[in-house]
């Protein structure tokens, strides 16, 4: 009897120690890969060589994960909600998200001007962004919303001004009624545009005296579009609100130890 129960004793301590290390293992292995698509339009896109120093802010997003995130930009110049999908452009993001994946969607600038082709009516854009909210969704990813960031803009008295007032409360509002994490570019975009001032905030957008650069020998003047420094800015804005959102994604945001000062003397 007392040789039964030791066997017993001995197979019980043998299958929590394997019940042990199962549980310390789930919790010690590395977070499954994911990848964070950027769905909007040209204040977000990649931009081609001949464009330069033109960026968009998910540009410099991509280099702030590390390496268990892959960032997909797929935004693209001039396009509204109704072109993104008219244009089979949408389809291939839903069609390849996977649980624990990230849709960030910025749409606006194309859809709220009725003279332009991209042009989408109130009601349609709500109803595309509650698509994209929906099919992103089905896939047990999640669906992150951002208001269209800023352009710059400032009445006489050098006080910022909303462009996007309209469709960013359109926004707002399907994010609350969704209950989707909303990043509220349009808003803190404009404080740091005020924050810089109606000169100064020049150096963030694609703003070149002629001869300054080979792309843009007569120069340029955009309110609109960012340099290398707006979309930086940007997209820290997008990674503050990220962490303040408490997304899982915070969690892979990289913390690199700070580069030591160069001394000017070296050689």
């Amino acid at each position: 009897m007392s040789k039964f129960l030791g066997a017993m004793r001995n197979n019980f301590l043998k299958t929590a120690a394997v019940l042990a290390l199962l549980w310390l293992s789930a919790f010690s292995a590395p977070p499954a890969k994911i990848t964070v698509y950027l769905i909007g339009d040209s204040t977000m896109s990649i931009k081609e060589p001949k464009n330069y120093p033109e960026t968009g802010w998910g540009m410099p997003f991509v280099f702030f994960f590390d390496e268990t995130v892959t960032v997909d930009n797929r935004a693209q110049n001039g396009r509204s909600t109704k072109s993104f999908v008219a244009e089979n452009r949408w389809q291939p993001v839903a069609g390849a998200l996977k649980e624990g994946d990230y849709v960030f969607i910025q749409f606006g600038h194309n859809d709220e001007v009725p003279t332009k082709r991209s042009y989408t009516p109130e009601a349609d854009y709500k109803n595309y962004l509650i698509r994209f909210i929906a099919e992103t969704r089905a896939k047990k990813a999640t669906p992150v919303l951002i208001t269209p960031v800023a352009r710059r803009k400032f009445d006489a008295a050098g006080k910022v001004e909303g462009t996007h007032n309209v469709y960013s409360e359109i926004v707002r509002a399907t994010a609350r009624e969704q209950q989707v994490p909303l990043i509220d570019l349009d808003r803190e975009s404009q404080a740091l545009l005020q924050q810089y001032g109606v000169e100064n905030s020049k150096l963030l957008f694609n703003q070149l005296v002629p001869g300054e650069h080979p792309n843009y020998p007569e120069g340029k003047e955009d309110n609109t579009h960012f340099n290398e420094l707006g979309a930086r800015k940007m997209a820290q804005i997008v990674l503050a609100d990220i962490r303040t959102l408490k997304l899982e994604l915070a969690n892979r945001i990289v913390q690199r130890a700070a580069a030591k000062t160069v001394d000017p003397q070296a050689r």
